[in-house]
């Protein structure tokens, strides 16, 4: 009961409009505060310092920086040029070169929105002039960045592993499949769009081998980056932290030494880009350090456990329900929030119900990042829609098609976890 009061205070905090971490920083000190606790007031400093303390957790301010060098870098233009040659002949082109986009920024970017935020500026007037509604270019930008956030390097999945202590190698490995499911979902709801509205392609025919290679030759130094990543972990190279820093060095070699696009003012103003976004999620995380000792201290993971355990017959139906739940929190809170308030109450339950925490982390992942591209408050869908100048009336009704090819690829991934584990499985064992 305290716990959920905790909660409580913490949402209600969030709804009146303070800071996120501030609200789940305050809601926590609360409970220690309380005379019924019988719990000093130093313990919930030391559980903040103490969730600064983690090796893992290194990654994620690393893997930010990387986004905004990689951005910097001229990567972003090779790839926009290796998608085009590769879908531009279809109908709907660029919107299908978008998609394939957004797949090959995954193993780059690693964050939904930036690379939302990233093609709305490159591609979002193009589309326009081109004849494409506003309120499509928006949803097919916005929804395509959760492939960003599902293919490795996912600073979603990083969370997730740092809080629920789950190997963040087999996340990334188990997060290819997932994002190749996505892309194909996708781009077929997009060529239906496409045939029926007569959005035509941008090329006359489809691309010779010749032109691909050399398009890929073009963007060989940033498709062969997430390639090193997932052969680095896997055979023991450098840790997911350790990637980060390999990812740094990488970026600035190919950026500053091999494209030779990456000047001095562009690595500052990364440095300076990033140091704001660490920052805020840096403050959320430790804050959730002592948000999440009040959860475990009060049981409550083991108490939901032996309650939905005598509930629901199924795994696959536990997850259904826990699905629906992850929606609408994902409407109305950003992505990290939720990770960070929720990861340390369902995984424990999740996994005494049988479920690999590794196939929920995907699930869990998916369903709060496509929630921050719903109505009322995704945070993709306020930055594409800015962007763009659309209306989110027409943001959401174009959405919804997106929408219902993503949850039918969660509702896949739900009922068939072997297309999730058989990766992880497969190169890291069982």
């Amino acid at each position: 009961m305290i716990s959920l009061m905790i909660l409580c205070i913490a949402l209600g905090f969030m709804v009146i409009g303070m800071p996120v971490a501030f609200a789940i920083g305050v809601a926590s000190l609360v409970y220690f505060l309380l005379p019924s606790t019988f719990m000093p007031e130093v313990t919930a400093v030391q559980r903040i310092v103490a969730a600064s303390q983690s090796f893992p957790l290194l990654a994620v301010p690393l893997f930010i920086l990387v986004g905004h060098l990689m951005n910097g870098s001229g990567i972003t233009m090779r790839m926009m040029a290796l998608a085009t040659t590769l879908a531009g002949w279809m109908r709907g082109g660029l919107a299908q070169a978008s998609t394939l986009l957004s797949a090959l920024m995954g193993g780059i970017s690693g964050s939904a929105v930036a690379d939302a935020a990233m093609q709305s500026r490159i591609l979002g007037e193009t589309m326009a002039k081109q004849g494409y509604s506003r309120g499509f270019t928006g949803a097919l930008l916005s929804v395509g960045g959760l492939i960003t956030a599902t293919i490795p390097p996912s600073l979603g999945l990083i969370l997730y592993g740092f809080m629920g202590e789950v190997s963040i190698g087999r996340l990334f490995i188990a997060g290819i499949v997932p994002g190749v499911l996505l892309t194909i979902a996708l781009l077929i709801v997009t060529a239906v769009i496409a045939r029926r509205r007569n959005y035509q392609p941008i090329n006359d025919r489809r691309p010779t081998l010749s032109e691909v290679g050399t398009a890929a030759r073009a963007s060989f130094w940033a498709i062969l980056f997430p390639v090193w990543l997932i052969v680095g972990i896997r055979f023991g190279l450098f840790t997911p932290s350790e990637a980060g820093a390999f990812a740094v060095a990488y970026a600035l070699i190919v950026g500053g030494l091999i494209y030779r696009e990456l000047s001095l003012r562009d690595v500052v103003d990364a440095l300076v880009n990033s140091a704001r976004d660490i920052g805020m999620i840096m403050l959320i995380i430790f804050f959730s350090g002592a948000f999440g000792y009040v959860i475990t201290f009060e049981r409550v993971p083991q108490t939901m456990a032996e309650l939905t355990l005598g509930v629901f017959s199924s795994k696959e139906l536990l997850l259904f329900v826990i699905a629906g739940f992850l929606i609408a929190f994902g409407m109305v809170l950003e992505a990290t929030v939720v990770v960070m308030l929720m990861t340390p109450i369902l995984v424990p339950m999740v996994v005494a119900a049988g479920v690999d925490p590794v196939h929920f982390g995907l699930i869990m992942m998916t369903l709060v990042t496509f929630g921050g591209m719903t109505p009322p408050v995704g945070v993709s869908m306020f930055t594409v829609c800015g962007i763009l100048k659309c209306s989110f009336k027409e943001y959401t009704v174009e959405m919804l098609p997106f929408g219902l090819a993503v949850l039918a690829v969660v509702a896949i991934m739900i009922l068939f976890p072997g297309l999730v584990l058989f990766l992880p499985n497969a190169m890291m064992g069982g």
